[in-house]
């Protein structure tokens, strides 16, 4: 793994406790909910996630999610939901987005939503439930004495005395015949099931590198106090040390400490390599942050180095994905072929024609599957026959109406979906601080880059544009105009008639003919946010309202590198309904 970053130094705990909570009789633990407000069944709905109180968007906020709170707390049930802060606006965190549950689920976290943190609202959309009391609900009042706040640092004193140790632990590295002793206590152990110590069990025996052994004992302390400190020197020997003893808890949050290096390493060396460490590990988190952070980033890896090296496995997962951000479908499809070319005889036909079956051969232009009948390329001459059905599809899909084709969709659904395509013709793309216009500019025949000078004062950060209405040809002479803009403060937004509460924010606005086309086509566009030196993109959104407010940096996914000098694309990604 290259490491080219400063230090990182990550605090992982299991748990953070207060010593005195007055509260109906529930474990205090990741995920429990609370209500704030005047009556105890009635208020704003907020959730524990890691160690803070944070409420909840209204965004998908129904009845059925009313009762999974009412019902976590205790109470029999939901009379009713709230939204746009009908019981005061919170404070900090927006933990939950886009809630969807079914009304079964034990805990409000096990419902499907965005992901911790992840929001475009505002506190003006908490969302609230008013709770049915029952009869006997107040009997599972109580009052809850919590002093094991403590008891976190008294286990790991415990592990450094070693008194009353009943348990030998060897740590060997058989290549260097280099080994070290620990004595531990069973009982702890028992708490993880994967070691497989049984009562008549007294010894354990793990094979570890050597270079990992100066992080044992650091390992050993954190199966008692559930705390250690992770930094990058130590990341991934404590990640090894957890896939050995089956913690799968740390797995998870070192991994989360190598979600923050990904970004740091422009080579792409550092991500394919956590990739494939990942794989080996089993660790699903760390593959997806990487294959997320890859896909943003598709055309930067398709012109790097690196490109050529990636496996099978990683170019599989990547051609899965809808999220990849790349110029249009037939460029993907030229950038396959030149890996399979680099490649060789490492990849087998079968795999070849699994890979091909990936390109959504229905999203190419009609003019380039026109060109590439006629093409001499690796993969139509080892594949003739997909590679030819893929363009007959392709052909389908251009000339037949969207009724016609309704049916297969449900089969074969991801050929329909767009990948995010940022070639011209469905994109726009500006910096939103220091980009000048001129007063007109021109493309596809339309306006563009024009100052809105009417009152409301220069304005560069804004554009007009036009697309076809969808790729299939059918649609390509029906345009759809779009605004793309920017804004940076409040009276920017109040100039143009709108509220903001966070910034910057985005907002994309469609007019023209769109209305004709609702029955059958959606739009789902997103705004990728790119650094301009470096060429990194670090966070792709969707819009919500025609817009998109952009998170801070605690609350996205992947840090940003470039908080004062990164580039705002507007994509437009049209689909079948």
């Amino acid at each position: 793994m290259y490491l080219l970053w400063p230090l990182l130094f990550l605090h992982v705990s299991a748990a953070r406790l207060s010593s005195f909570d007055v509260r109906l009789k529930q474990p205090k633990q990741e995920g429990r909910v609370r209500l704030v407000g005047d009556l105890p069944s009635s208020g704003r709905v907020e959730v524990y996630h890691d160690g803070q109180w944070g409420t909840v968007c209204d965004d998908g906020w129904d009845l059925a999610e009313a009762q999974v709170v009412c019902r976590q707390l205790g109470f029999p049930g939901a009379k009713s939901f709230t939204s746009g802060g009908r019981y005061g606006e919170g404070s900090g965190s927006i933990w939950l987005d886009d809630m969807n549950c079914k009304g079964s689920e034990s805990s409000l976290s096990e419902c499907s939503f965005k992901g911790w943190g992840i929001t475009d609202c505002s506190h003006k959309e908490d969302a609230g439930v008013v709770c049915e009391t029952g009869t006997n609900t107040t009997s599972n009042r109580q009052f809850s004495v919590d002093n094991s706040l403590g008891l976190s640092e008294d286990l790991g004193l415990l592990f450094d005395s070693g008194s009353g140790c009943d348990f030998r632990i060897k740590v060997k590295d058989d290549s260097e015949e280099s080994e070290l002793t620990f004595c531990v206590h069973s009982m702890i152990l028992m708490f993880y099931p994967e070691l497989n110590i049984t009562k008549d069990s007294r010894t354990l025996t793990v094979d570890v590198s050597q270079t990992c052994h100066p992080h044992v004992s650091a390992f050993l302390r954190y199966l008692y106090s559930r705390q250690i400190d992770v930094s990058i020197t130590s990341a991934q020997c404590l990640h090894q040390l957890a896939f050995n003893f089956g913690v799968k808890k740390l797995m998870e949050d070192v991994g989360r400490a190598f979600t923050l290096l990904i970004p740091e390493d422009n080579t792409f060396h550092t991500q394919v390599s956590m990739f494939e460490y990942g794989l080996r590990t089993g660790d699903l988190v760390l593959q997806e942050n990487v294959l997320q952070y890859l896909s943003w980033n598709f055309e930067f890896l398709i012109s790097s180095p690196v490109w050529s090296t990636i496996s099978f496995h990683m170019m599989d997962a990547l051609l899965r994905r809808s999220d990849l951000v790349v110029k249009d479908e037939a460029f993907l499809l030229e950038a396959l072929e030149r890996w399979i070319q680099d490649k060789g005889d490492e990849i087998s036909s079968d795999q070849q024609a699994s890979l091909l079956n990936h390109i959504r051969f229905l999203l190419i232009p009609v003019d380039k599957l026109y060109e590439m009948q006629f093409s001499s390329s690796v993969l139509h001459r080892n594949h003739e026959k997909l590679y030819l059905t893929g363009l007959l599809r392709g052909f389908q899909f251009n000339a037949l109406p969207f009724s016609k084709i309704r049916k297969q969709m449900y089969n074969m659904s991801s050929e329909y979906l767009p990948r995010i395509y940022t070639g011209d013709e469905w994109s726009v793309i500006f910096n939103a601080t220091t980009v000048k216009y001129p007063r007109y500019a021109y493309r596809n025949g339309y306006t563009v880059g024009y100052n809105y000078n009417r009152g409301y004062g220069q304005n560069n950060r804004i554009q007009t544009f036009s697309t076809p209405a969808h790729p299939s040809a059918l649609y390509r002479e029906q345009k759809v105009f779009w605004q793309a803009q920017v804004f940076l403060s409040s009276q920017e937004c109040s100039n143009y008639g709108i509220s903001c509460y966070s910034f910057p924010v985005a907002r994309f606005l469609a007019s023209g003919n769109q209305n004709m086309y609702t029955s059958t086509i959606r739009y789902s566009n997103r705004l990728i946010l790119t650094c301009k030196n470096e060429n990194n993109v670090f966070h792709v959104q969707d819009f919500k309202n025609s817009m998109a407010v952009i998170p801070n940096n605690s609350s996205l996914g992947l840090p940003n590198p470039c908080p004062d000098d990164y580039s705002f694309r507007f994509v437009v990604r049209p689909e079948y309904i």
